[in-house]
């Protein structure tokens, strides 16, 4: 890596710490927004956030109109009819309040109003021309980090598969991120998604397409992520220890939406989609079997990542920090509560062709620091089953 190889590297304005969420309506007002669709689901509804999103609006003057029919893994049907939402209200700007599936629909949802069509017709990179409507994204979990990245990740159930929408058009305008919103987290969900994180960060710093920029970022993820999430479980009332997993799950979102990520979210995708799993909890139970499958084609990075969960490595063969590095992922994973494999949730060995024929096609394999075949992609999906 040189320092002087010209990159590019983008981000939205960002608000981080207890309040921002309060913030939604300045905003929104700032954007011009008179009547924004307000994109949530059912268990943000429930806890108040979205609510307290929809206060603040109309204390700017603001009547936000909900959106709520978005489920895990959010659907491409669910995007259009949120389009239709859209139109029948005459809104003029998007607020996603949620996880990724919220503000990933909520990406979809702008995408279409501006460029017409349907959202499956933008699989890919840099396919969308005209700008979204303003977005800003409120994130209540730590993990996606959707509010901060040019990733779209939609649902085709046709097709059973996920697609993933890569464009700067699609960077939120502004992200709110306020760590009190994790207080109504469930324990699983908050470890599932914590993972995915973890694997942002890890993915981002081995990619063939890292820099300077991004490798700071990606650093500073691992560091937080790994020292504050078990932690952050076991004393939920920490807002100190909620804000550190906050803050690692922006720093891994800046640092994958820039550098990209690789294998694990491939073999996630694929996945998640074709069985209907928890975005985060796929990623948990593939991560230390891609680490294994990358190690020989990165070994400087990855012993830098074992430095980053406070490995002292001196004195330590490379196979020795390999092997200390596995574990640890994997004792983290389990110890968050994640112990199911492959098998345990119904991925049978007759799925294993099909899904490794989905993920070879993801675009997030081209960035993996290691060329990995279909044949190599069952091979990890056996060892995690």
């Amino acid at each position: 890596m040189s320092y002087t190889e010209l990159r590019k590297f983008v981000a939205p304005e960002t608000i981080f710490g207890l309040g921002a969420l309060d913030a939604a309506g300045q905003y929104a007002s700032k954007f011009g927004m008179l009547r924004p669709l307000v994109v949530t689901d059912p268990g943000v509804m429930a806890a108040g956030w979205a609510t307290q999103v929809m206060d603040s609006l109309a204390e700017a003057g603001i009547q936000g109109v909900f959106f709520s029919g978005v489920t895990p893994n959010p659907k491409a049907e669910e995007v259009m009819d949120g389009v239709r939402q859209y139109a029948e209200h005459d809104c003029d700007g998007i607020v996603a309040v949620g996880g990724g599936s919220p503000m990933d629909c909520a990406k979809g949802i702008g995408i279409v109003v501006s460029n017409g069509g349907h959202i499956l017709e933008y699989e890919g990179v840099d396919k969308i021309i005209v700008p979204m409507p303003p977005l800003i994204c409120i994130p209540t979990t730590a993990g996606t980090s959707a509010d901060v990245s040019q990733f779209a990740i939609i649902n085709d159930t046709e097709r059973q598969t996920k697609i993933a929408i890569i464009s700067k058009t699609i960077i939120p305008d502004v992200a709110l991120i306020d760590p009190q919103t994790l207080t109504t987290k469930d324990p699983y969900l908050v470890a599932c998604t914590g993972m995915d994180a973890l694997a942002h960060a890890v993915e981002a710093f081995v990619s063939n397409a890292h820099s300077a920029m991004t490798d700071l970022h990606a650093l500073e993820a691992i560091g937080l992520i790994h020292g504050s999430l078990l932690a952050s479980l076991e004393h939920p009332e920490d807002m100190e220890l909620r804000a550190k997993t906050m803050l690692g799950s922006m720093q891994a979102g800046l640092a994958f939406s820039n550098a990209s990520l690789g294998a694990v979210h491939a073999l996630a995708h694929s996945l998640g989609g074709y069985k209907d799993l928890p975005h985060g909890e796929c990623n948990a139970m593939l991560l230390r079997h891609v680490m294994d499958f990358n190690f020989s084609a990165s070994p400087d990075r990855y012993i830098r990542i074992a430095q980053a969960m406070g490995l002292d490595a001196r004195g330590m063969s490379t196979e020795d920090i390999r092997a200390w590095l596995l574990r640890s992922v994997d004792t983290l994973r389990k110890a968050t509560g994640i112990t199911s494999t492959l098998g345990a949730r119904g991925v049978r060995a007759a799925d294993i062709s099909i899904l490794a024929g989905k993920a070879v096609l993801d675009p997030c394999l081209i960035t993996n620091p290691r060329p990995a075949a279909a044949r190599d992609l069952q091979v990890i999906y056996e060892q995690a089953s």
